[in-house]
């Protein structure tokens, strides 16, 4: 892949922080379901968002392209001192991480970390389960890309992986339409569907950040033994022992308890929306990218 990007320039000038905020990156607004667990555990952080609205969604963009948007955001992390920055974002995690880390980071940050979404949950899904089949309910995209079936059986090699596409969800979460008939409906579908495919499934991860907004309306029409996960809650529990691990990054990391919100679109748009994911009131600046 070609390590070229286009030049980041901000229409967000004067960013100033204390040291080197945790930078957490999404093509959009589900990012923010990960950060809100980021926050709920490791508050004492700084943390910097960027949602590439502007571009969103990445879901049908080619390996290239993701791998070129999301380098050039993670370069733009750099630029604001962050030492460290996690790719919330399925899609950026499987078609650009690996390249990123190793191809990239030797070369323009050798002292830098990327991480992604995909590895911290795929490497603990598996302790949930006491059959041995666990469900991924997860975007088209990242069910034909098969990322989660292969990676969960890198740990759990005896463990059967079951997934559901449920392409109606991000529409049904993005236009509120949560708590309605018509969500109701397509949850039943495809929850239906998913224990056609596995019904000894007692473990069922929610691998897209949008459905956690959905929580408790799949909660209602899961067994009452099946355990419902979501992905923030795993990356953050990944994250915290990260950090533990590696005390010359977190180190690094400041501790002002602040949290600032970047988007490459309207304002007024992901303040809106940006609230509902994030479960708390939102300000964002833009930022254009070229």
């Amino acid at each position: 892949m070609s390590n070229q990007t286009s030049d980041t320039r901000h229409q967000a000038s004067g960013i100033r922080h204390d040291g080197a905020p945790i930078g957490v990156f999404d093509s959009g607004y589900g990012g923010l379901t990960v950060l809100k667990e980021f926050v709920s555990r490791l508050p004492q952080y700084d943390y910097l968002y960027l949602g590439d609205n502007g571009r969103a969604p990445y879901g049908n963009r080619s390996f290239e392209t993701v791998y070129e948007y999301t380098l050039q955001c993670v370069k733009w992390f750099f630029e604001q001192g962050c030492s460290l920055v996690i790719l919330a974002c399925n899609t950026a995690s499987a078609k650009a991480l690996r390249s990123i880390q190793q191809n990239d980071l030797p070369l323009i940050a050798p002292d830098k970390r990327v991480l992604g979404v995909i590895r911290p949950t795929t490497e603990i899904i598996g302790n949930y389960s006491e059959s041995g089949e666990i469900g991924i309910l997860a975007t088209k995209g990242t069910v034909h890309s098969e990322s989660y079936p292969i990676e969960i059986r890198k740990f759990f090699p005896e463990t059967s992986v079951y997934q559901e596409a449920c392409p109606m969800w991000v529409p049904i979460v993005e236009n509120n339409e949560i708590h309605t008939q018509g969500a109701n409906f397509f949850i039943k579908k495809n929850l239906h569907a998913l224990f056609q495919k596995g019904p000894k499934i007692d473990v069922v991860l929610l691998a897209c950040t949008h459905y956690p907004l959905l929580k408790d309306d799949i909660q209602e029409h899961l067994p009452i033994d099946v355990k419902l996960v979501t992905q923030g809650e795993l990356v953050a529990h990944s994250l915290a022992g990260y950090l533990n691990r590696h005390p010359e990054i977190e180190q690094q990391c400041s501790k002002n308890g602040q949290q600032q919100f970047f988007t490459t679109d309207s304002t007024e748009d992901f303040d809106q929306h940006g609230s509902m994911f994030f479960g708390a009131p939102v300000k964002s600046r833009y930022l254009e990218l070229r």
